[in-house]
């Protein structure tokens, strides 16, 4: 027997924009989930903070996690990601985008740009992935960083990195800026038709840990951060690849679910890319697993929700199915307020 906990960032949308979104969705299932469920409130922020919690990772160090999941092995020393972002101004803020997708030869080239105008300061840059750049330190900085999924589509200048050490960083950070803007790789994106990549964005500083928990038998995952975790905990894995559902029978204890595709649409600003998502999740996840848990294949589903604020959890037994009484509700009911 095992228990269930899934993870799923942006489940609830904001108020303004929840019935529209959700009008139309087959959900019959999730919906369900939730009406018969025990409701708590929890405090994770982030899924990045979720996955630090649970593994044991300290001063949530996503970075040399991440490194190594990308191939690079971080040594001793101390790692900050650095990843590729356009920031544009709208009104009066500065907003950044993260749908930028370079190539790798783009990556490559704009993180030579940036070694050679940092080599004094003994900052060196790898781009392992495309999407995913690195920046190590000599140093460990004080500093405190906020994750790019907490700042994407939003006003930059309200989340820039904090701390006896941050004022460097926003030197930094504006001297990327004026590095990239004339960059020949920015410029050949623009006659295409691209976002330029304007900026980096900072976040998720730390060296690499020692031994992670390993609070779970197996991790499965429609995206790679949790992955990562999974990998750096020695921990069974599988991506969970569209089309495919979930199947937990063969792992021997608790699994865990982490659903990252309503936040990666939100990230990008395409409520049609989290309709199909969160489509996605009822057919792939939620009908596979209350069906397990109908036939006592498993004990219990604990669906948690990180959110900056209201952060929500949801616990469901084979018994609580029989509260009939429990209607189920549209998942716009569950908006954010």
């Amino acid at each position: 027997m095992k228990n269930v906990q899934i993870v799923v960032p942006e489940l609830f949308l904001p108020q303004q924009v929840a019935k529209s979104a959700c009008a139309g969705l087959a959900l019959g299932t999730l919906e369900k989930f939730l009406a018969h469920a025990e409701f708590s409130s929890m405090h994770s922020d982030s899924l990045e903070s979720w996955l630090c919690e649970a593994f044991g990772q300290a001063d949530q160090a996503i970075a040399p996690l991440t490194l190594q999941s990308d191939g690079v092995p971080p040594g001793a020393g101390y790692w900050l990601r650095a990843d590729p972002v356009h920031i544009s101004l709208q009104r009066e803020h500065m907003i950044l985008q993260v749908d930028v997708a370079p190539t790798p030869e783009e990556a490559a080239l704009l993180c030579a740009s940036l070694n050679a105008h940092f080599a004094a300061d003994g900052l060196r840059f790898v781009a392992p992935h495309s999407q995913r750049w690195y920046v190590q330190l000599a140093t460990a900085p004080d500093m405190q960083t906020r994750p790019l999924s907490q700042v994407a589509g939003r006003n930059v200048y309200a989340h820039m990195p904090q701390g006896r050490d941050a004022l460097r960083w926003h030197a930094v950070f504006n001297e990327i800026q004026m590095l990239f803007f004339a960059h020949e790789v920015n410029q050949a994106r623009e006659e295409r038709g691209e976002l330029a990549i304007n900026s980096v964005w900072l976040w998720g500083g730390g060296v690499a840990a020692g031994v992670l928990l390993r609070p779970y038998a197996k991790v499965i995952a429609d995206g790679g951060l949790a992955l990562a975790f999974a990998a750096a905990a020695e921990v069974s894995s599988e991506h969970l690849s569209e089309g495919r559902k979930i199947n937990v029978e063969d792992a021997d204890g608790d699994v865990l679910l982490v659903w990252e595709g309503l936040h990666a649409a939100l990230q990008r600003g395409d409520l049609d890319a989290w309709q199909r998502s969160v489509q996605q999740f009822e057919l792939a996840c939620m009908q596979p697993l209350l069906l397990a848990l109908q036939a006592g294949k498993i004990d219990r589903i604990i669906l948690e929700v990180p959110a900056e604020s209201a952060a929500r959890r949801y616990v469901l037994t084979r018994a609580a199915l029989w509260k009939l009484w429990r209607l189920k509700q549209p998942l716009s009911y569950y908006a954010q307020v």
